[in-house]
C-alpha cells in the first residue's frame, strides 16, 4: 500500500492531531449510532451485486466498514485511512472479519488502487477535514467502476441549529469552527458544495439526501455524546485559531450539550449525503 509522504501528511491531514485523539473514537461510535439507522436504507439505490467490491475511504475506526460488511455479507471490503493508529485499531477490533474485510493505510489523494475497481466507494466524515476535497472526489471517481456508485457523507457545520440559551450556541460554529477550518485550509460548510464538486468531477445520476440527527429521531444521550467528543478533541485547537478563548469555546460546546439534554428543547443537525454514479 502506498504510504503518504511525510512532507504531505500535515498538508493533506491538517486535523491529524484531533483525528488521532481518543475522543474521535467516541465521536465516530456516537455518530454511527445516530446516523446509520437512516443512512443504511440509501444503499438500496445502488443495487450492488452480491459479491460487490466496496472501498471505505477515510474509514477511521472501521465502524461503518463493519456495518457495510454486515449489510453485504458476500462482498469484499477494504477500509483505508491515512492514520496508522486508526488502521491498527480497526484491524484489532474487526479481526474476525478478515480476510473478507481488510484495512490499509493510504492517502485519499493518491489511492494505491487500480482504476475502475470498486462497485461502491464510500467516503464519510472526511470532506470537511481535508484541503481541496475535489481532488479526493476525483480519486474516488477514478477507482469506481463504470456504473458503480460513490457515496459521500459531507459534514456542514452551518446546518446545526439550536435555540439560544445562556449563550448563543451559533457563535460556536460561526466564530469558532468556520474560522478554524479556514485557518487549516479546510471548509466547515463543504456539505452544501459537495453536489457541485461531484458534478464537476464527472459523476452522473446525482442525489442529495439528508440525515436528520435531532432530539426526536436520535436519543438525546447519543446526540450529546457527538458534541461532547468534539468538545474534548477540538476546544484547544479552536481557541488557538480563532478569537474565542478556551473557556469560551468549552462553554459554547457545553451550551449545545445542555440544550440537547433539556427535554424541553429541540436541536437538529442536517447532514448531506451526496451520491453519484460513474458513467
Amino acid at each position: 500500500m502506498l504510504q503518504p509522504k511525510s512532507g504531505t501528511m500535515k498538508e493533506r491531514n491538517p486535523q491529524a492531531e484531533q483525528m488521532a485523539d481518543e475522543s474521535m473514537l467516541r465521536n465516530l461510535a456516537a455518530q454511527a449510532e445516530a446516523i446509520w439507522p437512516q443512512e443504511q436504507r440509501l444503499f438500496e439505490r445502488y443495487s450492488l451485486p452480491a459479491n460487490a467490491h466496496i472501498a471505505d475511504i477515510g474509514c477511521g475506526s472501521g465502524e461503518i466498514t463493519s456495518r457495510l460488511a454486515a449489510q453485504y455479507p458476500d462482498a469484499e471490503l477494504v477500509g483505508v485511512d491515512i492514520l496508522e493508529g486508526s488502521v491498527a485499531h480497526a484491524r484489532r477490533r474487526y479481526a474476525a472479519l478478515a480476510p473478507r474485510v481488510r484495512f490499509e493505510q493510504g492517502d485519499a489523494f493518491e489511492l494505491a488502487f487500480a482504476s475502475d475497481q470498486f462497485d461502491l466507494v464510500v467516503c464519510r466524515h472526511m470532506t470537511q477535514a481535508v484541503p481541496e476535497p475535489q481532488k479526493v472526489l476525483s480519486e474516488l471517481h477514478r477507482i469506481c467502476r463504470p456504473g458503480g456508485w460513490v457515496h459521500v457523507l459531507s459534514e456542514d457545520y452551518g446546518m446545526i441549529h439550536s435555540a439560544a440559551g445562556k449563550l448563543d450556541a451559533d457563535r460556536l460554529w460561526h466564530e469558532g469552527v468556520v474560522p478554524f477550518t479556514h485557518a487549516t485550509g479546510t471548509d466547515a460548510e463543504v456539505g452544501r458544495r459537495t453536489w457541485a464538486l461531484m458534478k464537476h468531477a464527472g459523476f452522473g445520476d446525482l442525489h442529495v439526501d439528508y440525515i436528520v440527527v435531532d432530539t426526536i429521531r436520535v436519543a438525546r444521550e447519543t446526540f450529546a455524546a457527538i458534541i461532547a467528543a468534539w468538545r474534548d478533541g477540538y476546544t484547544e485547537a479552536l481557541a488557538r485559531s480563532t478569537k474565542l478563548g478556551v473557556d469560551e469555546v468549552r462553554a459554547l460546546f457545553d451550551q449545545v450539550v445542555e440544550s440537547i439534554m433539556d427535554p424541553d428543547q429541540y436541536v437538529v443537525w442536517h447532514i448531506p449525503i451526496v451520491s453519484g454514479r460513474k458513467l
